[in-house]
C-alpha cells in the first residue's frame, strides 16, 4: 500500500511539472542566461509526434552549454582556450536525426544512459531470489539500459530561476525488464565558475539496480580535432585499483591494482604514449575511485584531470560515485561513415569519455559496491566538469 501511494504521489508531481527530489549540490551564485528553442520532431514515439526541446544554458564568462529533451542528452560544449577563441568539445550531431540514430548508428553521444549504466552479464541478474531478464543488446550482454534505454526516451524539462535545467523521466515496472516504477531525475548546472555540474536523482516502489551516467566524449582540441589531438592530451586520474574484464568487457570481479601496469595513470601521462599499451584498442575500464583531498564544494573528490596543452584547456572532474569508465572510443569507426556536427567524420580515438558511475555488473557481484534502489530511499550522484586553463 505505502509503494502503491508514493507512486501516485511522484506521478503527480511529474504531472504538474514539478520535482519530488529537491536541493542539489550548493553552488557560487550563478548568472546563467537560459534560452530555449525547439529541435526538431520525434516521429517514432508511440505517443505520436513529440517535440523535442533544446536548452542554452550561457554563463558570464561565455561558456556555453546545450542540452535536448530526447535522452536528457548534453549536445554541445564550448569552452575557451588560453587565447580565448571558443570551441564545441563534445562529439555529436547536428540534428534530431543523429541523436535518434536514423542516419546511423548513435554510439550514446552526450546521452543520460540507465536505468543501468554499463554492463550486465549475459542480461540477468538475481534480486531478493527472483530472477530477472533484460534485453542483450551487446552480444550476449545488457549495455546500457537496452534496446530503450533512457538515452531513447523523451524527459520532461524544468526551467529553475538560478538557470539550471532538469529533466524527469518515470520508467515504468518491467521496462526493459527492470522491476518497478522508477522516477529518474537529471538537473544541469552551468557556474559562473566554469563548472558543469551533473546531479542525478531516482527513487522507486520496488527493489531496483540503478547506475545513472552520461556518456559525453570529449576531445578538448575541439569535437573535430580527431584522434591525433586526442593523443596530445595528457591524463591523470586518482585511481588505486581497477576491475578487469574479460573478453566481453564483463568485470571478471578482481579489483586489482593498478601498480605496474598501463592502468597506472596516477601521474600526468600523455596518453597517446599508453593507450597502444591496452588490447582490445584502448580503455575501456572501470576505475576505482580513489579521490583526491582536493574537493569541490566540500563534498565532490576530485577524480580525473585531462589538459590538451596545445589549447591550454583542462578539465578537472569532481564526482561522488565510487568508480568511473575511461573509455578511448575503441568502437568508433574506422573509415568516414560517422558524420557528425559541421560535416565532421569522427572515427576511432577522436573522443574519450569519462562516465562516473558505480561499477559494471555491480548487481552480480557481491564485492562490488551495491547497485540496489529500495522504496524509501533516495539515488542521489553528482558529478563535476570544471574548465579552466594551463
Amino acid at each position: 500500500m505505502i509503494s502503491f501511494l508514493v507512486y501516485l504521489v511522484l506521478s503527480s508531481l511529474y504531472a504538474v511539472n514539478k520535482l519530488p527530489f529537491a536541493g542539489t549540490v550548493k553552488t557560487s551564485t550563478s548568472q546563467t542566461q537560459v534560452i530555449q528553442e525547439q529541435f526538431g520532431v520525434s516521429r517514432q514515439s508511440s505517443k505520436g509526434n513529440e517535440t523535442v526541446t533544446k536548452f542554452t544554458l550561457t554563463n558570464r564568462h561565455g561558456v556555453k552549454a546545450q542540452f535536448i529533451t530526447f535522452g536528457a542528452t548534453l549536445t554541445n560544449l564550448f569552452i575557451p582556450d588560453r587565447n580565448g577563441t571558443f570551441q564545441d568539445v563534445l562529439l555529436g550531431f547536428d540534428d534530431l536525426d543523429g541523436f535518434m540514430g536514423l542516419k546511423g548508428r548513435n554510439p550514446y553521444f552526450g546521452s543520460t544512459v540507465g536505468r543501468v549504466a554499463n554492463r550486465i552479464a549475459k542480461g540477468r541478474f538475481l534480486l531478493d531470489g527472483v530472477e530477472y531478464r533484460l534485453a542483450t543488446n551487446n552480444g550476449d550482454n545488457h549495455l546500457h539500459g537496452g534496446n530503450v534505454g533512457f538515452d531513447k526516451v523523451h524527459w520532461q524539462p524544468y526551467v529553475h530561476d538560478d538557470g539550471s535545467v532538469t529533466f524527469t523521466y518515470s520508467s515504468p515496472h518491467m521496462e526493459e525488464g527492470y522491476p518497478g516504477h522508477l522516477y529518474a531525475q537529471v538537473t544541469y548546472t552551468l557556474t559562473d565558475s566554469d563548472e558543469l555540474i551533473i546531479d542525478f536523482k531516482a527513487s522507486t516502489d520496488r527493489p531496483t539496480p540503478v547506475n545513472l551516467a552520461n556518456h559525453a566524449y570529449f576531445n578538448l582540441a575541439g569535437h573535430d580535432a580527431g584522434r591525433q589531438q586526442l593523443y596530445d592530451h595528457r591524463i591523470q586520474l586518482y585511481a588505486n585499483h581497477y576491475t578487469p574484464v574479460d573478453v566481453a568487457k564483463i568485470p571478471t570481479g578482481e579489483i586489482a591494482t593498478v601498480n605496474g601496469t598501463a592502468f597506472d595513470l596516477r601521474n600526468e601521462t600523455r596518453l597517446g604514449d599508453v593507450i597502444q599499451l591496452i588490447p582490445d584498442g584502448g580503455y575501456d575500464h572501470n576505475f576505482v575511485a580513489s579521490g583526491s583531498s582536493f574537493k569541490l564544494y566540500k563534498t565532490l573528490p576530485l577524480v580525473v584531470q585531462l589538459w590538451h596543452p596545445k589549447s591550454g584547456r583542462r578539465m578537472q572532474v569532481f564526482s561522488n560515485q565510487p568508480g568511473f569508465q575511461l573509455y578511448t572510443g575503441n568502437f568508433l569507426p574506422t573509415d568516414d561513415s560517422l558524420l557528425g556536427k559541421n560535416g565532421a567524420f569522427y572515427s576511432m580515438h577522436g573522443g574519450l569519455c569519462i562516465e562516473t558511475q558505480n561499477f559494471p555488473n555491480a548487481i552480480n557481484q557481491p564485492n562490488f559496491p551495491d547497485s540496489v534502489l529500495r522504496p524509501g530511499t533516495v539515488y542521489h550522484r553528482t558529478t563535476a566538469f570544471k574548465f579552466s586553463n594551463k
